[in-house]
């Protein structure tokens, strides 16, 4: 079976699509019936996939497709080109690694997307006016085209049906996003800055649904009122985005630069150590599709308090402290950080349904059976047969 994974996005930097990508690469490539794993993506992208344990696999190609970096030069390069680029590679499936235009009758074989979120719908603000109404298109535009849409969470495949038609139901199914225990990082080589003092870690985009500036506000009080230790400091981990101007004004005007540290393009390595050696890892969204930050602090071990939503409840119920949002959240977010540091540091737990192998086994069934009649050859997994270089150009 030869999959190709279209993964180019706009960023060069590490964001959790990326991160799906990657993981759904190494996913495939245990499977033996799998015999070519090709990674679509833009040439910014080539540094971030370099940095990547996935060429010590002979079966993985990165394909690297010239395409303008704006969003109608990206959207263009996936309706018209990359089907050019799937037939020449003689796939068997295509899986779009997040949702993009579909042009569905140029593809010789099955189609597959990672649904994520339906952010276009549910918080429009983190596009802002007009681009969520474009959003909003080619959102449906894919889900009416594709032929099986993997939502990360039973959450996402909840919101799938309130707010996509009836048709595209019957074609969603959930597979979770592949989280795994990351290698220990070598000490305090890999801490991203040199200090020693303990902190508080949040892990998000600056993006509305994180509500950065909730949690900013909520330090401020927590410091001023002297209900954390002395000399906490609080590291917010994530690219930069639409609310990141608020951020930095917000950090100013509460005298906290020297307290709250904004964090980008840290290695596995560097945001393993965050996570090893924070106080607690909070997450205050309002929304969210997976909670890939939760799930990585439940690994390590982290004390984690989130939002009261379904996703978080979805991967950490019985192991994180929630606080509802709702009403006072300020204070209850507040109560439920001081409650959570004034416990013993838990043990990392185990989350055997996020593995790499049981999710494998998830995908590969759902690709046989989208290809079912439809043959495919399964010998070519065998060492020596494939002969593929570890880097092309993609036509």
């Amino acid at each position: 079976m030869r999959v190709v994974i279209a993964a180019a996005a706009a960023s060069s930097g590490m964001s959790g699509i990326q991160r799906h990508a990657f993981n759904l690469v190494r996913c495939l490539l245990q499977q033996s019936a799998v015999s070519a794993v090709h990674l679509v993506i833009a040439p910014w992208q080539r540094r971030l996939v370099q940095s990547q344990s996935l060429y010590t696999d002979p079966r993985f190609t990165m394909q690297v497709a010239e395409m303008g970096r704006g969003s109608v030069g990206r959207n263009t390069w996936y309706y018209s080109r990359l089907p050019r680029l799937a037939g020449s590679l003689e796939a068997d499936i295509v899986h779009f690694s997040y949702p993009v235009p579909i042009n569905k009758g140029a593809y010789a074989c099955p189609t597959v997307v990672t649904l994520h979120d339906l952010y276009p719908y549910e918080i429009p603000l983190n596009f802002g006016f007009p681009k969520f109404i474009f959003n909003r298109f080619v959102l449906q535009q894919c889900l009416r085209s594709i032929d099986a849409i993997a939502c990360v969470s039973d959450a996402t495949n909840m919101r799938l049906r309130q707010y996509a038609p009836p048709a595209t139901w019957g074609k969603s199914l959930r597979i979770y996003n592949c989280v795994e225990p990351a290698r220990p990082a070598g000490g305090d080589d890999a801490a991203p800055v040199g200090r020693g003092d303990p902190f508080l870690l949040c892990v998000a985009q600056h993006r509305r649904n994180k509500n950065i500036p909730l949690l900013i506000r909520l330090f401020d009080h927590l410091v001023r009122n002297e209900k954390l230790p002395r000399k906490m400091n609080l590291f917010i981990v994530g690219m930069r985005g639409p609310e990141t101007p608020r951020i930095r004004k917000l950090i100013a005007e509460l005298r906290l630069s020297h307290r709250v540290l904004l964090l980008e393009g840290l290695s596995e390595a560097q945001l393993h150590w965050c996570y090893a050696h924070c106080a607690a890892l909070i997450a205050p969204s309002s929304t969210e599709g997976f909670g890939l930050p939760v799930a990585e602090g439940l690994l390590v071990g982290c004390r984690v308090v989130c939002s009261d939503i379904q996703a978080f409840r979805e991967i950490g119920n019985g192991h994180c402290r929630f606080a509802s949002l709702r009403g006072e959240s300020e204070r209850g977010l507040a109560d439920a950080i001081v409650t959570a540091l004034a416990l013993p540091v838990p043990p990392p737990v185990s989350l055997p349904h996020l593995s790499a192998s049981v999710l494998a086994e998830q995908y590969l069934a759902l690709y046989r059976r989208l290809l079912a009649p439809a043959t495919f050859s399964q010998g070519a997994a065998v060492s020596g047969q494939l002969h593929a270089t570890p880097e092309r150009q993609a036509p």
